[in-house]
C-alpha cells in the first residue's frame, strides 16, 4: 500500500477526520498489525502531536479538540528558508509581526522532525538579520486590510498624511501594494482625484474595507507604474546628477533603485528622489566615476562630509 512514512502520514489524516477511532480500524486502513499502529502512534507523539489513547484490546485514539494542523513535509533547505524568511520581516518595515513570527516559528519547532527543528535553530543562532536604516516601519493591520480589499475586489477608504504634511482622507480603489527601497507603497485609482495614485503605506491611518466592489484592470503591472513614476514621488531632496558612465551600463546598475537615466554629453544624468543622502553618495563615490552634481546643495556638502571622513581614516595610524 503504503511505504512506512506515508502510512503515518495517512494516520495523522484519519484522525483529524474523525472524533476518535480504533486501534483495529487504523490496522485495517493501514494494512498493518496492532504492533506497527502503537509505534506509528508513538512516532507522531514523538513530533509533539497531542494525540489521546484510552486503554483496552486494541485502543482508541483521538486527536486532542482544537488541534488541526496538516503534516508538513519539508526538505531541510525548505525549513531554513522558511525560518529565515519569517525572521527578515523586519527588513521589509514589518516588525509588528514579530509577534506572530515567533508563534508560528513555535508552532514548527513543535511539529517537525528533529533534524529539521536543527535548521531553525541555526538561523535563531547564528544568522543575524537586522534593518537597514532607510526601513520605515509600516502598519500590519494596513498592509493586510489593503491586501484583502485588494484581493476582494473592494474599494478602501483611510486618512493619509502627505510628504508636506497635508492631511486628507482618500477612497481609492486598490491595485497593488509593492515593496521597494524600504518603504511599502498602495497603489490605486483616487476617486477625489480622479486618477491613479501612489500612496506611502506608512502615512496612511484608520484604513478601512467598504462594501463597494469594483474590477481591478487586468493588465495593471505594478512594477513597471513604479518604475515609470516613482522616481520623482515627493522626498526629502530631489537628486539631480551626471555620471561618467555609458547610459547602457547606468540602467543595468540603477534602474532598479527607482533612479532615472538619460544619455547626455557621453554620459549619463541620473533623476531621483531621496530621503537620506548618506546612502546614495556613497553607491555614486563607489562607481570610480567623474561625477557633476546639479542638486540639490545638500549632497555636495554630503559629499565633502565623506571625504573628510576618507580622509582621517586614511591617516589614522593603528592602534597599538
Amino acid at each position: 500500500m503504503y511505504d512506512p512514512i506515508m502510512r503515518v502520514l495517512t494516520a495523522l489524516e484519519i484522525l483529524q477526520a474523525r472524533d476518535h477511532v480504533t486501534g483495529a480500524e487504523l490496522a485495517e486502513r493501514l494494512e498493518v498489525d496492532l504492533r506497527t499502529v502503537q509505534r506509528y502512534i508513538v512516532r507522531l507523539k514523538d513530533l509533539h502531536i497531542p494525540i489521546d489513547s484510552s486503554p483496552g484490546v486494541g485502543g482508541a485514539y483521538r486527536l486532542r479538540p482544537g488541534y488541526r494542523l496538516p503534516p508538513l513535509l519539508l526538505t531541510n533547505e525548505e525549513a531554513f528558508a522558511l525560518s529565515l524568511g519569517l525572521r527578515a520581516l523586519r527588513q521589509i518595515g514589518l516588525s509588528a509581526f514579530a509577534p506572530a513570527t515567533e508563534g508560528a516559528l513555535a508552532k514548527l519547532g513543535r511539529v517537525l522532525p528533529e533534524a529539521l527543528r536543527e535548521s531553525i535553530r541555526t538561523v535563531e543562532d547564528v544568522v543575524a538579520i537586522e534593518p537597514g536604516p532607510w526601513v520605515v516601519s509600516t502598519s500590519v493591520e494596513s498592509l493586510i486590510r489593503a491586501a484583502s480589499a485588494i484581493r476582494t475586489g473592494k474599494r478602501i477608504r483611510f486618512a493619509y498624511q502627505s510628504h508636506s504634511g497635508a492631511a486628507s482622507h482618500r477612497q481609492i480603489e486598490p491595485y497593488a501594494v509593492m515593496h521597494t527601497d524600504g518603504r511599502w507603497y498602495l497603489i490605486g485609482y483616487c476617486l477625489s482625484r480622479k486618477a491613479l495614485r501612489t500612496f506611502r503605506l506608512d502615512r496612511v491611518t484608520n484604513l478601512e474595507v467598504g462594501t463597494a466592489a469594483f474590477q481591478r484592470p487586468a493588465d495593471f503591472d505594478a512594477r513597471r507604474y513604479l518604475e515609470e513614476r516613482m522616481p520623482f514621488v515627493q522626498s526629502d531632496y530631489q537628486v539631480d546628477v551626471w555620471i561618467e558612465m555609458p547610459i547602457e551600463e547606468a540602467e543595468h546598475i540603477f534602474a532598479p533603485m527607482r533612479v532615472v537615466a538619460e544619455a547626455q554629453e557621453n554620459g549619463t544624468r541620473l533623476r531621483c528622489g531621496r530621503d537620506r543622502l548618506e546612502m546614495f553618495a556613497g553607491m555614486l563615490l563607489s562607481m570610480g566615476r567623474r561625477i557633476v552634481v546639479h542638486s540639490p546643495p545638500e549632497l555636495r556638502e554630503t559629499f565633502r562630509q565623506l571625504a573628510r571622513l576618507a580622509t582621517e581614516t586614511a591617516a589614522a595610524e593603528k592602534p597599538r
